[in-house]
């Protein structure tokens, strides 16, 4: 969840970019593509959809797999396709501002997610508290 939403802030960054560079000449729209990469991170975790657990660390001398690196990394493209005007930039103010606003609620839904996440343990250590 942490790389989702680093994925989204820095997808956020580079369409902002695009907008703030929309009187630049010659500018052509930038996006990154990371969907597949995270399809990929779970195609792996999960092997191939065989929905089996990940590794757990039963003892305090096994290795933690968390912080092995992962050498998947988003994709970064330019994001042609609309008329170029005549001082050859390409950016498209309804675009970028529609693929902002999608980015956002993802962004915004991730963070709603890992509150909810976080609620989960505070609940139980208050409950926990309370028996004891």
């Amino acid at each position: 969840m942490n790389e989702a939403l680093d994925y989204r802030a820095a997808r956020q960054d580079m369409i902002a970019g695009n907008i703030a560079n929309a009187d630049t000449p010659f500018y052509r729209p930038k996006d990154i593509r990371f969907e597949e990469t995270l399809a990929q991170k779970s195609a792996q975790i999960f092997h191939d959809k065989s929905q089996t657990l990940p590794m757990v660390k039963t003892n305090g001398m096994h290795m933690d797999t968390s912080s092995i690196p992962s050498d998947l990394k988003p994709t970064m493209f330019f994001r042609d396709g609309h008329m170029t005007r005549n001082d050859g930039n390409s950016v498209d103010l309804d675009v970028e501002t529609t693929e902002m606003s999608k980015n956002s609620m993802m962004y915004n839904a991730l963070i709603a997610a890992k509150k909810k996440g976080t609620g989960i343990y505070k609940s139980v250590i208050d409950a926990s508290a309370k028996t004891s």
